[in-house]
């Protein structure tokens, strides 16, 4: 279920395998949202195994700065790619198109599993049976809740401490093959080269946050863009922290944002999420076909939760560690320790995109 990035590497994967896919997404194709846009090289390594090769802009390395410090890695394995969302979420639809993938119209109102699958109600009062459902559908995912994976202390805490994104393409140049994430006080602002005549600028921070007052607060970057025409409306997404008491249940498994959400501090969240869809689809391609066995689903959900973690942990783990500093009195020494310590940053980067 859904139509996002995630989701249709999985129909393509499953498509690969040999499965039969149905997409539900009540969107149109190409889909856009709030993204930084960079992808590492692991998740372009995964794109490449589907072929999907969509188009955009070298990314040769990460680049943290503040009002003083400069840290910056360039990937030992080969570059990512900037790729404006509406560009990736193409390539991916015209693929899956290519592989025989149906797409549905519609969104999921509920959920009844059974020894041997799942029956899926959309908004218009049908019913779709299959084997298996892997939620891809977002933050908000309402497959996850209607599985019951929602944690009851999802919503909890000030508001003040839950971050948003947003996103805004500029119409210039790229003056850098890297991102660059300019650190500053409370938050965040990236920026990705994503074509030869334009870049996104992406910021994290607290609800009211403007991309224009970012902006302002980032001088070096400010002069950067000023004068710079802004391509199309800002697009924002959060709260971003999303909680999970697991990442299956029985024959309903969950990738992508959907399957629980830190923080999009790290920019990885797309290979992750790659990841995890091709672990959803090993899983569900290795489990008995046709089998009416009770024990087939939560097997399946136990397997995909120990692929889940091997595809996520060490990258939740970083990217944990890096916001609690960030929310903390050690925030103003990120960028100068990256400095002073360019082994500990490269080693980090190298976390990121593999």
């Amino acid at each position: 279920m859904g139509g996002g990035p995630v989701g249709m590497a999985a129909a393509i994967g499953a498509r690969l395998a040999g499965l039969r896919v149905s997409v539900l997404e009540p969107r149109h194709d190409p889909i856009d949202k709030a993204c930084g846009e960079g992808l590492m090289p692991g998740a372009l390594a995964e794109l490449e195994r589907l072929a999907v090769r969509p188009h955009g802009h070298p990314i040769a390395g990460i680049c943290y700065r503040d009002s003083s410090h400069t840290a910056e890695h360039r990937f030992a394995g080969g570059p990512g790619r900037g790729v404006r969302r509406t560009e990736l979420s193409r390539s991916l639809h015209e693929r899956a198109g290519e592989l025989g993938v149906q797409t549905l119209d519609g969104r999921v109102s509920g959920l009844v599993q059974d020894a041997r699958g799942v029956s899926t109600t959309i908004d218009r009062g049908a019913e779709i049976r299959s084997r298996w459902v892997i939620g891809c559908d977002g933050l908000h995912s309402t497959v996850r809740r209607l599985a019951g994976l929602d944690s009851t202390t999802q919503g909890r805490g000030p508001q003040a401490g839950r971050r948003y994104g947003l996103r805004r393409h500029y119409r210039l140049a790229p003056w850098s093959d890297l991102v660059e994430v300019f650190w500053s006080d409370g938050y965040e602002v990236y920026v990705t080269p994503v074509d030869d005549e334009l870049v996104g600028v992406a910021v994290l921070g607290p609800r009211g946050l403007s991309v224009e007052a970012a902006i302002a607060g980032v001088p070096a970057l400010a002069a950067r863009l000023a004068g710079a025409l802004p391509d199309g409306s800002v697009a924002g997404a959060g709260p971003l922290r999303q909680r999970v008491w697991a990442h299956g249940s029985g024959r309903v498994l969950l990738a992508g944002d959907a399957a629980g959400y830190l923080d999009a501090l790290t920019g990885e969240g797309m290979r992750i999420g790659f990841a995890q869809a091709a672990a959803a689809v090993r899983v569900i391609a290795g489990a008995p076909d046709g089998a009416t066995d009770l024990r087939i689903g939560p097997r399946a959900a136990a397997d995909y939760e120990r692929q889940w973690r091997r595809a996520s942990g060490t990258a939740n783990r970083f990217t944990g560690a890096l916001l609690a500093a960030s929310r903390s009195p050690l925030r103003r020494a990120i960028v100068p320790v990256a400095e002073r310590f360019p082994v500990v940053f490269r080693t980090a980067v190298e976390v990121i995109a593999r």
